[in-house]
């Protein structure tokens, strides 16, 4: 399940510069693209919880990094939350620079806590 979330927060940062690029130069692919990325964010989701669970399996009583477990799990719903509203933002013709610096933020944080941290990785 680990290759999946990975593959499906890929597909969704690309998505999410093709949808930014398409909403600023003003064309419909943007919409388009946008809803795609809202269906991958339900993969993202899924991909997570999943891996949510095998932690659980792992006993979370015992399980010695589950603070850091839960700051993960913030850090992307950060993601997908400063992700939506880089694209709201911008299909409104609205700056979106906050956004971008919260994403990258987060981005690091999920990065370097789910493959330098976590046990579950690659």
């Amino acid at each position: 399940m680990t290759h999946l979330h990975i593959t499906s927060w890929a597909l969704g940062l690309i998505l999410l510069i093709i949808a930014f690029v398409m909403y600023r130069k003003g064309s419909k692919a943007g919409k388009i693209l946008h809803m795609i990325l809202r269906l991958d964010y339900l993969l993202i989701l899924y991909s997570g919880g999943d891996l949510i669970a095998e932690y659980a399996r792992i006993g979370f009583p015992s399980f010695p990094l589950l603070g850091e477990l839960i700051v993960k799990i913030i850090a992307g719903l950060w993601v997908i939350v400063a992700m939506e509203m880089i694209l709201v933002k911008t299909s409104k013709s609205k700056p979106a620079t906050s956004f971008w610096i919260q994403l990258i933020i987060a981005l690091l944080i999920a990065i370097i806590l789910g493959f330098f941290r976590l046990p579950i990785s690659m």
